[in-house]
């Protein structure tokens, strides 16, 4: 346990006041851990408002990150874009391939198969989105496979990928998260200051509560006006310090543990995540160019963790490089995400598991959302209930969407598949699932990161299917509909017949040596 050290702020640099505390300018920011989450935060504030920041980045080489978090969703490149990170030197330095999407094995029912893409299926109207077209369409008997009218996801299926201007694509990178995290101090190097060390103690103003500084073991101390928390599980500072509590959500998602393995490729990558369905929880694969990442979430009251390693280690494609081991979590989320003069990000922050790949996404909005509200003249109430009002929304709308993967499911073969059927769900899940099945209709909330697509594939790839569809869709005659089907499936089928492999790309744009 931290212990806290009562020390006095430096009343040069006091500012105005609210509520009777006096406001402190902002120009120090430390940064507590290193990893993804406290490398993308270096990097994001130095690069982005370094001019008028000093960030100084405390981690120590002797502990070890979680780093299983290797996939990732199409917004990271709009963030790699701001920072003017040159994508082939990262995906080259990162071992990176593309991700056009997941595909999800035994989900719905044993032997389902279906890819969540990260692209737009088929052509929307004003009042209805395709699939009320495609509905309509199996009714007058064209009944042809959903994902049959997206790009990407054919693209997927056939293992090939390639984009241009004139021929864009919405993807993704599955990437080493350690070498990621190596490539983003590399790039922010002249830009924040590194201290080597472990974190001793915490110390917090007298009256305020705010973070003033952090003692090394080595007896240095590092002053800051503000702390950013990437300290993992453990929450050193949001936590241990700060006594922030924990809002539990492992009553919606079950899954409390996690056995990780890497094995090395024995054939060409495909362009997609696979998440596949067992007894009691679900397995990842995520190629990488020279390896492949492999992981068992499940969930410990169902199973064991040598039942689950067993299980993981017989449903391997290549041979282990490296000893499996078993991550231990609880599902979740601090009650805020920021809280005085500390904002939590990664771990720190709470933990929705990795079935759809939010992790690094989190940490990514998290910076953002950071950057547009960043306190130069002092932290202000306002300013923090803004940064957590839109964070619980991500939230919620994130963790809504990985409970409809274990709820909408017909299995029944298993107590951990009884119990995902039968379980109560947040209110506003169980209206949107109530919604499509009854209406056809998805609207999403003001912090759902996913898109109607992303919401329709689930659903329908795991066998909800509506019980009406809009009646817009009926303007159509037979003739109009089908021909209007046929055109998209053709100008999909011709797109994708003219891509290399998945692997003809990444030899040609992004080889890792």
């Amino acid at each position: 346990m931290i212990s806290t050290a009562r020390l006095v702020l430096n009343s040069e640099k006091k500012q105005s006041t609210q509520n009777g505390r006096k406001l402190q300018k902002v120009q120090k920011v430390v940064i507590a851990g290193g990893g993804t989450a406290g490398w993308m935060a270096a990097a994001s504030l130095s690069k982005l408002l370094g001019k008028s920041l000093d960030v100084t980045l405390v981690e120590s080489d002797e502990i070890g990150t979680v780093g299983v978090g290797e996939a990732t969703i199409p917004p990271i490149r709009t963030l790699h874009k701001l920072l003017n990170i040159d994508e082939q030197a990262f995906m080259r330095a990162t071992n990176s391939t593309f991700k056009l999407g997941i595909e999800f094995n035994n989900w719905g029912q044993k032997g389902d198969s279906y890819i969540h893409s990260f692209g737009v299926t088929g052509k929307e109207c004003w009042a209805g989105e395709f699939h009320h077209f495609w509905l309509r369409g199996k009714e007058l008997g064209i009944d042809i496979p959903f994902g049959d009218y997206c790009y990407e996801l054919q693209a997927s299926k056939q293992g090939k990928f390639a984009f241009s201007a004139n021929a864009p694509m919405n993807f993704a990178y599955h990437l080493d998260a350690t070498l990621y995290a190596k490539f983003l101090r590399d790039f922010c190097t002249d830009s924040v200051t590194r201290i080597e060390g472990k974190i001793q103690q915490v110390n917090k103003h007298q009256e305020s509560g705010f973070i003033q500084s952090l003692t090394l073991e080595s007896g240095q101390i590092v002053e800051g006006d503000f702390f950013i928390d990437c300290t993992g599980f453990k929450g050193l500072l949001i936590e241990e310090a700060l006594h922030t509590g924990y809002e539990d959500w492992s009553h919606w998602l079950p899954c409390d543990s996690a056995v990780a393995v890497q094995t090395q490729a024995n054939s060409d990558p495909l362009p997609y995540t696979r998440a596949t369905a067992h007894e009691f929880g679900w397995q990842w694969r995520i190629p990488l160019q020279s390896r492949v990442g492999n992981g068992m979430v499940f969930c410990s009251r169902y199973t064991s963790d040598d039942q689950a390693k067993a299980t993981l280690l017989a449903n391997l494609d290549g041979v282990t490089i490296n000893e499996p081991r078993v991550i231990k979590f609880k599902t979740g989320r601090r009650r805020k995400g920021w809280n005085k003069n500390c904002v939590a990000l990664g771990l720190a922050s709470g933990f929705v598991e990795p079935l759809e790949s939010t992790s690094i996404h989190l940490i990514m909005t998290g910076i953002v959302r950071l950057m547009r509200l960043f306190p130069f003249d002092g932290v202000r109430q306002s300013t923090i209930d803004e940064y957590n009002e839109k964070l619980t929304s991500e939230l919620h709308s994130i963790r809504d969407f990985i409970v409809l993967h274990y709820k909408v499911t017909t299995r029944d073969d298993s107590p951990f598949w009884q119990h995902c059927q039968s379980m109560e769900v947040p209110a506003s899940l169980a209206h949107k699932i109530r919604l499509f099945k009854e209406t056809g209709r998805v609207f999403l909330d003001d912090g759902d990161i996913f898109r109607v697509d992303s919401w329709t594939q689930v659903m329908l790839g795991q066998g909800l299917e509506p019980e009406q569809y809009h009646r817009i869709v009926n303007e159509m005659n037979k003739d109009e509909l089908t021909r209007f089907l046929a055109g998209m499936r053709s100008a999909i089928e011709q797109r994708v017949a003219q891509l290399p492999s998945h692997q003809q790309f990444i030899q040609r744009y992004c080889k890792a040596s």
